[in-house]
This record gives C-alpha cells, sequence and structure tokens, in this order.
C-alpha cells in the first residue's frame, strides 16, 4: 500500500529513539511529551499514556476509520487488512 505511517507516543524524543533502536523500528515515532497532539486525538488514557489506536487519514485528511482495538501481536496484519478493505 502506498501510504505513510507513524507511531506517536507520549514518551520524549530519548526515550523513543532507544525505543526504536532496540525494536529495529523503520518508521517515524512522534514524541508528544506535552501531550496536546495526543489529547487532540482523543488517545489519552487516564494515566496519561496514549493508548494503541489506529487512525487511517485520506489524502483530504479525513479520519476514515479509527481502530481501537489493536493488539501488538496483530497490527501489522490488522493493518494490511484494514488498508486493502477501505481502498488504500
Amino acid at each position: 500500500h502506498n501510504v505513510a505511517y507513524f507511531m506517536a507516543s507520549t514518551d520524549n524524543i530519548g526515550d523513543n529513539t532507544r525505543f526504536a533502536e532496540k525494536n529495529d523500528a523503520t518508521f517515524p515515532i512522534l514524541a508528544d511529551p506535552d501531550k496536546i497532539m495526543c489529547g487532540d486525538y482523543g488517545v489519552l488514557s487516564d494515566y496519561g499514556y496514549a493508548r494503541r489506536w489506529t487512525f487511517y487519514i485520506d489524502k483530504k485528511g479525513n479520519i476514515v476509520k479509527i481502530d481501537k482495538n489493536v493488539n501488538p501481536a496483530t497490527a501489522g496484519a490488522d493493518l494490511v487488512k484494514n488498508l486493502a478493505e477501505l481502498g488504500f
């Protein structure tokens, strides 16, 4: 699929960099330690951490789907399935 993707975290840049290096991440990880973006997207948990939700945003910037049931063990396969179903 021809899409851009990234992860957002409430951790700081240093923590995100260490996480990316440890896990060989091949995608950008955005740091939002002030929790502004995460608050704007409504993903902050009661504990101040970002929930694991996936937002599918079309080329016009419209959110076309939010997956609130992300399972890290199946996230890749679920992502591909959802992208196909949405016509990306």
